[in-house]
Formats: structure tokens, sequence, C-alpha cells
């Protein structure tokens, strides 16, 4: 696979550069471990800092600005993004709901470069057989009248050249891969970006850069599902206590170019049924996007019990339906793509503020998941803490101490945002409690007839890997073999996807360290569940191969941690094919996959997904 190298560009306004470590020329062997503890940092102040340049992230980047002309108090407000671009790792359907939009750029429509060019012209549904389609009753949630179809990643990047002339200072390539804390450790002052030049083992090149440190009076976190940043601080702060766990799907899409005369702009189609059996929650979408163009996609959802389902090979034996052939055939295939998303709804949103910053977008979890929707609820988050951001500002705070965010938790909860989610709050726990049938029963009832005007929640107790079963009580899955030019094999797709990751830097997808977790994790994948993790991630990271056994070495402890295996299988972990779901940190059972940020500006760069 090509790659290429990002360079990495140091904010210039307000920073003090200090010495980056540069040292002559040096052999692998020679390079000094890297010690966070001993390292200097180049420190810059500002007054907000935002991880991530999604909607969220740069809804509440352009509030602010706005707030400052408004009140006439100047602010100093930083985004971090860890791809190489605005909009590189932004992936979605995508319909948006302009609601939010409207409230934040009134006049969007007269602007210059708007991507929403394509309105949505009809929604329906359908149930699909493994030959044939049926139309099925519409949910009211998916009604699309007054919305658009659109490439998320271009709207993001078309909100940030808004941001960038509003004042908004944005740094693509610089991953948030830590937070600065008050001096006790109750707050948070800001955000430490990701180091530079380290190899595999975490020595230091000559191109070592060691991260800088953003230190903000508040910081707002909108890195997207399960970001790295957010798990750290949901954890440290317990913003979990007495919340369901957080529940995710993965969607897996590709964009194409059909012939004229299938192509029918802004027709929005959602379906259920196969390829997928009834113990999975899911179904597909097809949206017909702007320039002849279609976006077609499968979402399931992440507590499917068979660790032998593989989301890829659903979605491409999916292609091959009569419903989707008849429209693919003789298109092309521009471009895929894949990411989890949020499906908790309003039991699984965590406390919203810390001492010092707040979860916005779908970081917090935001996605109204009946409707298939969250940017227009992201942006409005966003928003809302911007104007809880602005007032903490004009607070008076100790130097050490910390801004008071509870305004924005109270400003969600008298929102539209809280009263939409509300109102679907049970529709997709019912699929999990009553069963496919059960599920799709209460829902029609709860969301035609009800509106969610019902006295009872239904909760979620466990977490999606907790609904893998034993590979011994389950049906492996014969899938059929690639079939050109509708369906590809995996590493063909990721071709498309525009990934690159800079060789030789730290495997940023962590297992627990030493040779017993690494054993542990083998044993437990291989023996009880299949090597799952090898069918569901989308990308194909991970791999259980063969363990090549020296017998000079045997029953010795390998010099290598990655060369250690289980009853002659180990796991490679191809990082550098990485497109950024962050499956793997959910959906494994053994529950040891840390996903961590890698070198800012690597991973994918989506732009017409």
């Amino acid at each position: 696979m090509l790659r290429r190298v990002v360079a990495r560009r140091l904010p210039a306004v307000g920073c003090s550069r200090r010495s980056l470590h540069v040292t002559p020329r040096r052999r692998a062997e020679e390079r000094e471990t890297f010690d966070p503890a001993q390292v200097e940092r180049a420190s810059d102040e500002v007054d907000v800092c935002i991880v991530g340049s999604g909607p969220a992230g740069l809804s509440a980047a352009i509030r602010l600005k706005q707030l400052e002309k408004e009140k006439g108090r100047e602010v100093r407000v930083v985004v971090l993004e860890k791809g190489s671009e605005v909009g590189a790792h932004i992936l979605s359907g995508a319909v948006v709901e302009p609601r939010a939009l409207n409230e934040l750029l009134p006049d969007w429509r007269s602007m210059d470069g708007h991507p929403l060019t394509q309105p949505a012209t009809s929604s329906t549904m359908r149930w699909l057989t493994s030959t044939s389609s049926y139309p099925m009753p519409h949910p009211p949630q998916m009604n699309n009248k007054g919305n658009y179809v659109v490439s998320l990643s271009q709207f993001t990047s078309w909100l940030g050249s808004v941001a960038e002339a509003e004042g908004v200072e944005i740094y693509p390539g610089f991953a948030g891969a830590g937070a600065v804390y008050t001096p006790d450790g109750t707050g948070v002052k800001g955000v430490i970006t990701n180091e530079v030049g380290l190899d595999r083992k975490f020595r230091m090149k000559d191109s070592f850069e060691p991260g800088m440190e953003f230190r903000a009076k508040v910081t707002l976190v909108a890195e997207g599902a399960h970001g790295s940043l957010s798990k750290v601080l949901q954890n440290k702060f317990k913003l979990r206590e007495g919340k369901d766990p957080q529940t995710y799907g993965i969607g897996v899409k590709e964009v194409w170019r059909v012939r004229p005369e299938v192509y029918e702009p802004g027709k929005t189609v959602h379906t259920m049924g196969w390829p997928l059996s009834r113990d999975v929650y899911g179904g597909s979408w097809l949206y017909h996007m702007a320039d002849g163009m279609v976006s077609i996609g499968l979402v399931i959802g992440l507590d499917y019990p068979n660790p032998y389902l593989s989301p890829y090979k659903e979605f491409q034996r999916m292609k091959h339906h009569p419903y989707f052939s008849s429209l693919l055939e003789g298109g092309e295939c521009l471009a895929y793509g894949a990411r989890t998303l949020n499906e908790g709804g309003l039991q699984s949103i965590p406390k919203l503020h810390f001492p010092g910053g707040a979860l916005i977008g779908c970081s917090a979890g935001f996605l109204n998941v009946p409707k298939i929707k969250g940017t227009h609820n992201a942006m409005k988050s966003g928003m809302l803490a911007a104007e809880a951001a602005f007032d903490a500002l004009e607070q008076e705070v100790a130097e050490d101490g910390a801004a008071d965010m509870s305004a924005y938790e109270a400003k969600i909860r008298d929102s539209w945002v809280w009263s939409e989610l509300k109102e679907v709050r049970n529709l997709r726990p019912s699929f999990a409690k009553y069963g496919f049938w059960g599920g799709l029963m209460y829902s029609g009832i709860d969301s035609l007839i009800l509106k969610g005007r019902t006295p009872w929640t239904l909760h979620t107790t466990v977490g999606d890997a907790e609904h893998t079963k034993k590979a011994r009580e389950c049906k492996p899955i014969e899938y059929p073999p690639p079939q050109p030019p509708l369906s590809f094999d995996i590493l063909t797709s990721v071709s498309l996807t525009g990934t690159n990751h800079a060789e030789d830097q730290p495997v940023h997808l962590r297992l627990n360290p030493g040779v017993d977790a690494r054993k542990k994790h083998v044993k437990e994948n291989v023996e009880e569940y299949a090597g799952l993790l090898g069918r569901a991630c989308p990308a194909s990271v991970y791999e259980y191969v063969e363990q090549d056994v020296d017998p000079a070495k045997e029953g010795k402890e390998e010099e290598n941690v990655e060369d250690v295996g289980w009853d002659g299988k180990k796991l490679v972990i191809n990082s550098q094919n990485c497109i950024h779901c962050k499956l793997c940190d959910i959906k494994v059972p053994t529950q040891d996959i840390n996903w961590t940020v890698p070198e800012g500006g690597g991973g994918p760069k989506y732009s017409l997904t």
C-alpha cells in the first residue's frame, strides 16, 4: 500500500518553542527510549481548547466567536484535529437535518461553498428477503422532508472554513493524546498532543518532537464515538456512574457513481431483514447524493452474538441482492469507510461536564438511533457548550483551579436535543429486551402511537462485548468470495480509504502489557471466540496466524512480545491498515484492546464519504 508522510505543523500564534531534542542521526539500537517524565514540552495558553474538528467541535468554535462579537470579549479558540485535514476522519451516511445549522448560521444558504445542494426528495423503507424486497411502514422519525443528502466529510470541511474565517485556530495533525490536570489532579487545564518521531519500541528517532501542552481555561472534547481521551476522562471523573453502558453499532459503507438511468437525486431508502439474522440488530441505507453518486451502507449492532459474523462480508454480500445490484451494476465504487456509532441513546449519556471542561457531540452520545441522525444534535450540543464556556470564562477561577461547566448540562436538558432523545429512548433497547419481532412491534406502537409518552424506561445492563457467545455455541457463517465489480476483498476496500500511517511508529492498538497478558489474549480469543477480531475488524488489522516456533527457544521467554502466542497461534496487528473505526476497543470479549491515537495526520482520508 502506498503511504505518504504527513508534515506536522506547529502552531505559531502565542506558542513558546523549546528544544525539540534535535540529535545527530543514530542507528536504531543507539536511540534513547522516550521518558514522558523527562520531556520538555512547548506550551501554549488558550481560552478554549476543542479536541476534534467534527460538527460538534466546529459548531462550538463558531458559536464562541459569535459570542465574542456579541459581547465584546476576545476569546482565543483552538481546535485540534488528529486527521491530516478537517473532514479527513469524518464518516457518515449522511442525511443532515439542518435544524441546528439554521440556528448557528441562519444565512448559510447564501454562503459560498456550502455542500448542502441536494435536498432529500423521498423517504421509503423496505423489508429484504434473500431474493426480494417489499415496502414496509416508515417510522415518522425517518421522514427526511427538509433534509439534505450530503458527504459529511465535505460538510465538516466547509464548517472548518467558516470557523477559520471567524478567527478560530485549527491545527490538523495534532491528536489530543492526554489531558493537562490541575496540580491536585481534580480538574482539567488543557490537552497534551501526541509525540511524533518515536519508533515501534518507543525510542526517539532523529525526527522526534514531543507533544505540546495547550493550556486552556475550558476544554471541550469532541472526538466522536468512543474517543480515547473521552474514555480516560469518563473513567477518571466517574462520568458513567448511574448510567447504562454505552452500546454501539458499526457502519460499513461505500460511495458509488451509478448509471444516469438509475440515478434518482435525493432518494433515500432504508432496509431491514436480509442479510442479517433475527438475532442481529441492524439495517442498510441507500442515499442518492449529488452529482450521480449514491451512498450505500450497512449498520450492525455490536451486541451481535455470533463471533463468526463479519460486518464487512455481510455488507459485501448484501450488494448482490437484486435490489442493490440492479442499481450498482455498470457503476464504479469510489470510496469505502467504516466507523462505530453510539446506539445507547438517552440512558447511556454520561454526566456531560467535569471540572474544567465537557463532552460534546458523539463523545457524549447524542445519536438519535431510530432517526439514524446525530449531526444536528451534535452541533446543538457544541453550541450550548460554547455558551456555557463563554460564561465560565467570565467567572473568576483560581490559577490552579478549574472552570465550572455544570451550566452546559442544564442547557442540554432544557433543549430540544434532550426532548428528541427522550421520545425515542425505548426503541433501540426494546430489540435487546424483546427480541427482533418483539422489538419491531414495540417500536411501531411506541413511535406511531405513544410517541415516547410512557412512564417506563427500558435499560441496557451490559456492554456489547458481553453479548458475544462462545464459538462452540454458534454456527460458522459461510460467506461467498468477492465477486468484482460488485464486491471486493477487504484490502482492496481499505485502499479506497486513503489510509496512511507513518512508518516505524508505536502500534497505537495496545494490548495489556507483558508476555502473560498476550498469551492470555491469544488463548481466550482463539480457543473461546474463534479469533473474532480477525472477522470483526473492517480493515484487516487483526490476524491470528501460525506461530513460528524455534525448537532451540522452545520453553524460553520470547525476546519480542509480539511473537508470543498460544498453541501455535499468535496475534499480528497490522496497525498501518487501521481506519479508526474503534470497533476493536468495544467488541473484543476479553476487553483488553486499548485504542490510542497514532501520530497526528495518520489514518484515513475521507472526502466523498
